[in-house]
């Protein structure tokens, strides 16, 4: 038993920073060995909750390659910590960091800086133990950080291969490496699992890392909330203290001056301390509406970084991913055929997954093409059955290997106008959209520049076989 554990943590430090296997590999005793089942202890839940999520199946390969069997490993709590559940005397009140009351760390009375103050309960335990939980727990609760969502478990392809390399670099230098990291891209792309999965590697190198994800929405009700209770001293102290500030959805601030004015005091504070920022929005930050240009300009001081759309092989290493998270195993036919149906984001893909996997053990069959199709048909006959100018742009976007929001802009380069006047043409022959309701949904432009975009694509289509064969690839692609 001690062997096999000196063997496995010398192996883990090999492959581990100083600094990861100090926090989470040293602290973990094995308990004992019996029959191909292990059992190894932490020393307090947190420990307990990443090593599991994040460590696991390292050290169960380790288990198997040294027993030279199957082996079951088993985390547990330290059961000399594992005591009932009492509060100390002396431990503190619990204070509130409940969302939906728009707070940000405690109420403002009480001073978000005692946030240290904050834990969900008390255990008696050894005074070291104590102290190092308490904090930690303290610290992964006020970040509001899903542990689910890391680096691992992100599928990487060309539509965000940039956008993971630049988020990795941040992880590994924050407040060094493109300062603030702005990623940009539609809905269900995966932004929010890649800035989550920096929060991730942040804490885990270093569990006293001060950290805040929270959404554009709630920034601005935590702003409202100081308004009510004149606290912007408190808003100050907590939002300016931070290691590392996580916004999602940005756009939502537009028109909003006053949480425009707090969030800029706040990113100067953090920028001159070094400290990390890292921003969402649906969009490139130059086209969000109704936003100070001096945020703006500082969104732009740093690295900006689109997500677009997954290629179809990317669709496919999604859900056989996420199927294997299940537990279950497709085929790569009903992974291409649930691929190349379902197009637009990855939220798209887990959603169709889910219902395939839940018809399938509802009715005890094996899941096959038609098995997706009896599963998915009410979601299969509204796309064949709707196809509207969004999803040509995105469809052409990602034929052309170009940015969805080209599809808005100003640019006339040729790579970008000539997929742009295509995407023209298909929503006038594939919709019933008028020209200027085509226009107004390609960046506001004038009907004559979509009547000239349909002319010139139908006149290159009847002269020009590789731009038919382009559209009629297109045209089958929307049609499903």
């Amino acid at each position: 038993m001690d062997n096999f554990w000196q063997s496995c943590s010398a192996q883990l430090e090999q492959e581990l920073t100083p600094q990861q296997f100090s926090a989470w590999i040293k602290p973990l005793v094995p308990l004992d060995y019996d029959d191909g089942r292990l059992r190894v202890a932490a020393p307090n839940r947190f420990k307990l909750d990443w090593v599991k999520t994040q460590f696991a199946s390292r050290i169960t390969s380790l288990a198997c390659q040294y027993w030279e069997q199957p082996t079951e490993v088993l985390f547990v709590l330290d059961p000399r910590t594992n005591v009932a559940r009492k509060p100390t005397s002396a431990a503190m009140p619990v204070t509130s960091d409940d969302d939906s009351n728009g707070s940000y760390g405690g109420s403002a009375q009480a001073g978000i800086s005692n946030e240290q103050n904050s834990y969900p309960g008390n255990f008696e335990r050894a005074p070291e133990v104590q102290a190092e939980s308490t904090a930690v727990t303290a610290r992964r609760d006020q970040s509001k950080i899903n542990t689910a969502l890391s680096f691992d478990s992100f599928v990487t392809g060309k539509a965000n291969q940039l956008a993971r390399a630049a988020a990795i670099q941040v992880a590994n230098n924050p407040g060094v490496s493109y300062n603030p990291l702005f990623l940009y891209g539609g809905v269900g792309l995966g932004k929010t699992h890649l800035i989550h999965a920096i929060g991730n590697q942040l804490l885990l190198d270093n569990p006293a890392s001060k950290i805040r994800y929270i959404h554009a929405e709630q920034y601005v009700r935590d702003v409202v909330t100081a308004y009510q209770r004149k606290g912007f001293d408190d808003f100050k102290r907590y939002y300016h203290s931070l290691d590392l500030l996580l916004i999602d959805d940005i756009q939502f601030f537009g028109g909003k001056s006053r949480t425009q004015e707090e969030f800029f005091y706040a990113f100067e504070a953090l920028i001159a301390a070094k400290k990390q920022i890292i921003i969402t929005s649906d969009t490139y930050p130059k086209e969000i509406t109704g936003m100070d240009d001096r945020l703006i300009s500082r969104f732009d001081s740093g690295l900006t970084v689109a997500i677009e759309p997954p290629e179809l092989e990317m669709r496919v290493a999604i859900l056989l991913k996420k199927a294997a998270s299940e537990g279950v195993t497709f085929s790569d036919d009903v992974a291409f055929f649930v691929a190349k149906h379902l197009r637009s984001n990855v939220r798209e893909l887990e959603g169709a997954l889910r219902k395939i996997l839940a018809y399938s053990r509802f009715h005890g069959k094996d899941i096959t093409i038609d098995v997706v199709k009896d599963a998915l048909k009410d979601l299969l006959s509204v796309q064949n059955r709707q196809i509207s100018v969004d999803n040509i742009q995105k469809t052409v976007a990602d034929f052309f290997n170009i940015k969805i929001a080209d599809m808005y802009s100003k640019k006339r380069p040729a790579n970008i106008a000539r997929p742009r006047q295509i995407a023209m043409y298909l929503a006038k022959e594939l919709t019933q959209k008028s020209l200027p309701e085509i226009g107004e949904m390609f960046g506001g432009r004038d009907h004559t520049t979509v009547l000239h975009a349909v002319r010139k694509i139908a006149g290159d289509r009847a002269k020009n076989p590789e731009c038919n064969h382009e559209l009629h690839v297109l045209e089958q692609t929307l049609k499903g």
